[in-house]
């Protein structure tokens, strides 16, 4: 039995869709903080079968043992986190707490049931402002706001749980920007509030919910002076974590893997892109640069190639379809339409 945290999140739902079709018996633990009911409902029809869902809070010890207790907990893939940089910016502790604090109290718990077996959700944050692209696993680490630095110490304190017991097998996977939707449009990327991501805002805009898409700087130096992101398809990054439980068992040291396609988009071009898939327009205007933000960031795909045999399969014309799917079938999200 594999336990997904946070299983009904964006990531969490994709997921575990493909760990069902791959065979895999799941379980999903989640405290709803930043997702719905409505996602465990869908996901239990396209996969045609009912999945064990537990409400629970990843800090609370209680909440936790009550699943390994009941099921032979084998691997966990760790989603359960808190994501938007703007509010961790704003309340620092409360990412610490949830993100650093809830992971301490999810290996606790493992440790105490036997399970030494976790795929760790990071992030291409913790890379900070690297000097140059591709990004390659071995780039310095550094973090340019708490939520990037919450991840960074997960990542710092999984390792040091590996050196003090080499039994725990741990693979860190640092995603990139993921995007899209799965092909059925029922399930896709409903953030609460206002998006942290650029594609939510895109497809927002493109289904007459935001009035126009601000773009945060034309001068960086890249092709169109807009900011180029590697993004990757929400079905892809599901498919490098099938892949990585697959590997889970033969790592004998912690295995840590960039998930991104190895190429960057600027935000002009997805525009575009999302333009061309939805035959709607995308109003913007340009906006001054966000604090923080960099003009290139993309990754080196190398060794995800080589450790997992995985890469990423799917263009920004999937991307963008997929995406318009979702926002067009479901305009208010998984709140009633």
């Amino acid at each position: 039995m594999i336990l997904v945290t946070g299983g009904a999140g964006y990531i969490g739902s994709h997921t575990s869709i493909l760990l069902i079709e791959a065979g895999y018996d799941i379980v999903i633990f989640d405290n709803f903080s930043n997702a719905s009911l409505v996602v465990h409902q869908r996901v239990e029809a396209i996969v045609g079968k009912s999945i064990p869902l537990f409400e629970g809070d990843i800090r609370k010890k209680e909440d936790l043992n009550k699943v390994f207790s009941k099921y032979a907990i084998e691997s966990v893939i760790h989603f359960a986190g808190l994501k938007a940089v703007g509010e961790s910016v704003e309340k620092p502790l409360k990412y610490y707490d949830n993100n650093v604090v809830g992971t301490l109290t999810l290996c606790e718990v493992m440790q105490a049931h036997g399970c030494k077996s976790i795929i760790f959700s990071s992030s291409a944050t913790v890379y900070g402002d690297p000097a140059s692209t591709p990004i390659t696993e071995s780039f310095p680490l550094s973090a340019t706001n708490p939520y990037g630095r919450s991840k960074l110490m997960v990542e710092e304190i999984l390792r040091d749980l590996h050196v003090s017991d080499s039994a725990w097998q741990i693979i860190l996977l640092r995603y990139f920007n993921p995007v899209g939707a799965h092909i059925s449009g029922s399930i896709g990327e409903d953030p609460s509030g206002i998006p942290n991501n650029l594609m939510p805002f895109i497809a927002q805009t493109a289904v007459g919910k935001r009035e126009h898409l601000s773009v945060f700087g034309d001068d960086y130096n890249t092709p169109d002076g807009t900011g180029v992101r590697d993004y990757i398809h929400v079905m892809d990054l599901a498919e490098g974590h099938v892949k990585a439980l697959h590997a889970l068992p033969k790592v004998t040291d912690v295995m840590t893997v960039n998930l991104g396609t190895g190429r960057g988009y600027s935000v002009l071009e997805m525009i575009r892109a999302f333009e061309d898939a939805s035959g709607k327009q995308v109003p913007y205007h340009i906006a001054p640069r966000r604090a923080g933000d960099i003009a290139t960031c993309y990754a080196d795909v190398a060794y995800a190639q080589e450790v997992l045999g995985w890469s990423a399969k799917r263009g920004i014309d999937a991307m963008c379809i997929d995406t318009w799917r979702w926002q067009s079938q479901n305009p208010n999200g998984y709140k009633e339409n």
